[in-house]
């Protein structure tokens, strides 16, 4: 049989002559169809027929050429086309011409078809229908029939795209030949380290791609660097194998798997995303896993926790305790209330004896370089009452019949109780911060104090002396009241007298001017001296009480003026006179009766 492909690595599918004429054109192919392994090489034959002259001139053949495409000027040349740039090869030899491509590739499967073109108008011709090249890629198809832990029973078929005249396998495990394997199907046990593949007897130079389980998968991180909570990060999975791995992923320690494919994206990562993945690649010769990928989700601090341990007590220990969740690690700052000035730079903050006044609020700001957080702790420090104050309305003497309202407060933290004592009686008057005596009587006189007292101890105030006085004695303090103001007025008169009738009095008809220049410094000193008189009254006292009235006279007659005369008051007063005359007095007057008044 005449072939198209003795030559080359090529394999005779059809080899019927086809002949082409048209007044005296004509090409012959030597084959319609061609099928050949990919990779190898093909050759394609024709010859061509046109006539010896026409209208008298003799015909020669300008341009032959193959073809695959046609454009809009014509047929385009193979050695033109970039697609089979350095493939192509084409010869002729009188009317006889030969189409080689080597490196065949499965886009070569077209028809090619040859043209040539004579010195006679319109002596073009084109061989139609042309030759149909088939380029087959041998590849092996794979049935998994069991899976174990270390090999896979499968079975093994060599397939490809178009049947040659040879009808024969060859196998290779390993890249080597499998002896007494010539059909195309092959069955047996397969390692994770073993590789098959097949071609076509005679042509063993061109064997398919080799069939193999999964290599250890790779798991690579995007973006690199740090991941930040809130962006998109995707894994991918990527693992050598033929046929081409199922990959599934999963996280930690395996369970459920999360997704399938060989990327896993997490579009809007968390920090709860943190942790360690690895994916399976699988086919059906096999399973492998790979190493443990970890992701490290950076995010700002969240929402600090806060605590003080124990219940603060003052003079005790205290810790305030601050935490936060946070990558990397978060750096913690205290501060209370609006103090600039920060307490501590570490989570725990340590009062070794906390007082009363360390109570408020304490904040925690917990800083990382993506963000910072804050929260507040109310500190109540416990500690027994103060010294309780005590307070009278209307007032610590009362009338016989009037309310009274003694109220007592201390500074205690729980607030304290209160309980009402009078001096001198073991049983309590009353309960509550206030104690009120509705209508009093003369019995109701008396030291009253309050014991203050919360679970951390108790305090009591100093005795509060509240004097009940009879209806009656009201003229009587109004009587006394008018009586002790006339008595101001009525001396505040005399020691203005008194002070203006030395500096009124003229000099002596026997002192000449030196003499009254000599005095003048004296009696500018005496007016220096300041005259005072003290009126005393004393309140809440039922027997009458001596208030003393003393006007002081210049210093140099002291000695002579510490005369007092009483005057007898109901009022415990005090009131001082001062005067910035120092006119002297005489003897006379020093020795008027202050009565007189």
């Amino acid at each position: 049989m005449r072939g198209a492909a003795t030559r080359g690595f090529v394999i005779l599918l059809l080899s019927v002559p086809v002949v082409q004429s048209k007044n005296g054109y004509g090409v012959t192919y030597t084959s319609a169809e061609i099928c050949a392994v990919k990779g190898s090489t093909v050759e394609i034959h024709c010859t061509y027929t046109y006539p010896y002259e026409k209208d008298g001139q003799t015909t020669t053949v300008h341009q032959t050429l193959w073809f695959t495409k046609t454009i809009l000027y014509g047929p385009v040349d193979l050695k033109t086309d970039s697609d089979y740039a350095g493939r192509v090869y084409s010869r002729c030899h009188k009317n006889k011409c030969t189409l080689t491509i080597t490196d065949l590739r499965q886009s070569d499967s077209a028809e090619y078809k040859f043209r040539f073109i004579t010195n006679h108008q319109g002596g073009k011709y084109s061989g139609s229908p042309g030759v149909t090249l088939s380029v087959t890629d041998l590849r092996v198809q794979v049935i998994r029939l069991s899976h174990y832990t270390d090999y896979t029973w499968a079975w093994l078929t060599c397939q490809r795209s178009c049947q040659p005249d040879h009808g024969s396998c060859v196998w290779f495990k390993n890249r080597q030949e499998v002896v007494g394997k010539t059909f195309c199907t092959l069955s047996g046990y397969f390692t994770s380290t073993d590789s098959f593949s097949c071609a076509v007897r005679g042509y063993e130079r061109f064997p398919s791609p080799s069939v193999y389980p999964p290599k250890l998968p790779s798991v690579s991180v995007s973006p690199s660097g740090d991941i930040v909570e809130g962006q998109s990060v995707t894994l991918t999975c990527s693992s050598d194998a033929n046929p081409p791995a199922n990959y599934i992923w999963y996280k930690d320690n395996g369970g459920e798997n999360l997704s399938k494919g060989a990327q896993f994206i997490l579009r809007s990562i968390q920090s709860s995303d943190s942790g360690k993945y690895f994916c399976n690649a699988d086919n059906n010769l096999g399973t492998k896993t790979s190493e443990y990928k970890h992701v490290d989700v950076k995010y700002p601090p969240k929402l600090p926790s806060v605590s003080v341990s124990p219940s603060a007590v003052e003079g005790h220990s205290v810790t305030l305790t601050c935490s936060s969740d946070a990558n990397p690690a978060a750096n913690y700052t205290w501060y209370k209330e609006d103090q600039r000035v920060p307490l501590g730079s570490t989570g725990i903050y340590h009062f070794t004896s906390i007082r009363s006044e360390d109570r408020g609020i304490y904040y925690c700001k917990s800083e990382n370089k993506h963000g910072q957080k804050s929260s507040f702790l109310s500190v109540e420090v416990q500690y027994p009452p103060k010294l309780p104050s005590v307070s009278v309305s209307p007032s610590v003497d009362t009338v016989e019949g009037h309310s009274l309202t003694l109220t007592c407060s201390s500074d205690a933290n729980p607030a304290a109780n209160y309980t009402w004592y009078k001096k001198d009686e073991a049983a309590p008057k009353a309960s509550g911060q206030n104690f009120t005596i509705t209508e009093t009587r003369a019995e109701h006189s008396g030291s009253y104090y309050c014991e203050a007292q919360n679970s951390r101890g108790r305090q009591s105030s100093s005795l509060h002396l509240i004097t009940v006085v009879r209806e009656t004695w009201k003229l009587v303090y109004i009587g006394t009241a008018s009586v002790i103001f006339l008595v101001v007025i009525l001396l505040l008169v005399f020691l203005l007298i008194r002070n203006k009738r030395p500096s009124k009095a003229s000099p002596e008809s026997g002192e000449n001017p030196e003499n009254r220049q000599q005095h003048l410094p004296h009696d500018l000193e005496e007016q220096e001296d300041l005259q005072y008189a003290s009126v005393h009254f004393l309140k809440n006292q039922k027997d009458p009480i001596y208030s003393s009235i003393r006007a002081g006279g210049p210093h140099r007659y002291r000695e002579e003026e510490e005369e007092e005369e009483d005057v007898v008051v109901q009022q415990n007063t005090v009131v001082k006179f001062k005067s910035a005359s120092s006119a002297p007095r005489t003897r006379r007057e020093e020795t008027e009766d202050p009565t007189a008044l």
